[in-house]
């Protein structure tokens, strides 16, 4: 957990916690959770690639069974034996690796959507995962991310953030283009300035005096400078993960305990972005549930249930109750299995939502079917739940926001599927007025009931901020900094 050493205090009573000593630091930095007026967090993971979602989530019994097994000889995931198929319901199963997954989905923290995606019809990874994270299916001409138009158009968020959001890994996704207030980082503990230490503190002067402006380029500078100074505070490589929760080796795991570090630093976060790639599985992917498939979608079911773990009553604060987690691929796989033994490009796919306000230990959403005259193109999963209706829910539900026409242009048919508890707040399908100031709203109370709405049974169907400026750096003193150690 976050501990305070005293050279990264010594080191951090630089700039950044001196410059916003007259704003909201009293939970900005080292606050609490609950004094937060917006606590919850959306964390949104991409796999790269596009993830066989008839390998992770398939059916058991049944007429589908059938046509499952028989277009699958090799690596149908079994009923029963080695490898067997973990039951979600008495006709969904889930691949045998997700076992951590499904440990969440009986705690009623873990929801599933299957034949879920991007309704345009492209088998182009790059540009399905562009309509995706643009939030513009069909479409690539727009400049800015849906995650970045979500941080625009939220009218509850405080007006001063250290690090309202964080890319996770080596680039920023397009989901974030556009943002001046993203951060990206690898390791909190390689977040910082690399120089020698005799010359620390006239560089960070330097620097602070380069980045003083009313620009964007500014904004984005200075927000930099303060988030090195205050994760650097932190003493982030002194970081042990709580409640014996076990990241997996490699990118992945690390960045998602980057992001679990940074979610309890209490530095405003909101957004977080993580990818894991590697799902192109043309070839060899993995016969009776064995092999490279399962190899990947174990890895992501312990980086995902390491990061719930860890993130569950941290020092007397369960950061899972803010904490909303939605998993997607740029599109599915075929429904056929190829000569290679693998799958290709494919349309329909499964979407997981994960967190502590999540009405889990279902399997949403309107199954089509998987007769050859069910599949999409005769080859695919039908799509019966457009992406934007699961991640509409959780920005008006989880997060208060309900600006869904400036967030997801030309989308205006959003109904709840009842995944996450929340307010339902009436949609707003008009662009934003750029020269407009939002009316603040309250995010859900945590104790709010949602209203019901039909889910799939079994086999069956359902109904269809303003840029800131350059801040003085006060004289560093007591006054400034107890009340922030004492927090």
């Amino acid at each position: 957990m976050f501990k305070l050493s005293r050279r990264g205090f010594m080191v951090g009573c630089s700039a950044a916690v001196a410059a916003m000593a007259g704003g909201r630091i009293s939970y900005v930095a080292f606050g609490s959770a609950e004094d937060e007026p917006n606590q919850e967090i959306f964390v949104a993971v991409f796999l790269r690639g596009g993830m066989d979602g008839l390998s992770a989530v398939f059916p058991l019994a049944g007429d589908d069974r059938g046509y499952y097994q028989e277009s699958r000889a090799n690596i149908a995931i079994p009923t029963a034996g080695d490898n067997a198929a973990l039951p979600l319901t008495s006709f969904f199963g889930m691949h045998p690796a997700g076992a951590p997954l499904f440990d969440l989905y009986q705690a009623q923290n873990l929801a599933i959507i299957h034949a879920a995606g991007l309704t345009s019809d492209t088998r182009s990874h790059f540009d399905a995962m562009q309509y995706m994270e643009l939030g513009t299916p069909g479409s690539k001409s727009g400049a800015s991310g849906w995650l970045t138009r979500h941080l625009e158009s939220a009218s509850n968020l405080p007006p001063e953030i250290i690090m309202p959001a964080m890319a996770a890994g080596n680039l920023s996704p397009t989901s974030l283009a556009g943002s001046r207030e993203t951060i990206g980082m690898t390791s909190p503990n390689g977040f910082r300035l690399n120089m020698h230490w005799s010359q620390n503190t006239w560089m960070r002067h330097t620097l602070r005096e380069m980045y003083v402006g009313d620009t964007w380029l500014h904004a984005a500078g200075e927000r930099t400078l303060n988030a090195v100074d205050v994760v650097e505070l932190a003493n982030p490589g002194g970081y042990t993960p709580e409640n014996g929760a076990d990241y997996p080796d490699g990118s992945f795991g690390n960045n998602l305990k980057s992001i679990a570090q940074i979610i309890k630093m209490q530095l405003g976060l909101r957004v977080a972005t993580v990818d894991l790639g590697g799902w192109d599985t043309h070839e060899y992917q993995g016969d009776g549930g064995g092999g490279y498939f399962a190899s990947r979608f174990g890895e992501l079911s312990r980086g995902l249930a390491a990061l719930f773990t860890d993130l569950t009553n941290s020092g007397g604060t369960d950061h899972t109750k803010r904490l909303t987690v939605v998993v997607m691929s740029e599109f599915g796989r075929t429904f056929k299995q190829n000569a290679s033994r693998g799958t290709d490009h494919g349309h329909g796919n499964v979407m997981f939502v994960l967190g502590g306000n999540v009405n889990g230990g279902q399997v949403h959403g309107q199954w089509p079917g998987l007769h050859n005259d069910q599949l999409y193109d005769k080859r695919d999963l039908r799509i019966t739940t457009d992406y934007r209706r699961v991640l509409s829910e959780i920005l008006i539900r989880r997060m208060g926001n309900p600006h869904l026409g400036h967030i997801f242009p030309g989308y205006e048919t959003y109904q709840p599927m009842n995944l996450v508890a929340g307010a339902d707040l009436t949609p707003n399908y008009q662009p934003l007025d750029p020269d407009a100031t939002p009316t603040p709203t309250l995010t859900p109370p945590p104790g709010s009931t949602p209203t019901p709405t039909p889910t799939a049974t079994e086999g069956g169907t359902v109904p269809p901020l303003e840029t800131p400026t350059g801040t003085p750096q006060p004289a560093l003193n007591n006054s400034t900094f107890l009340p922030l150690v004492q927090k």
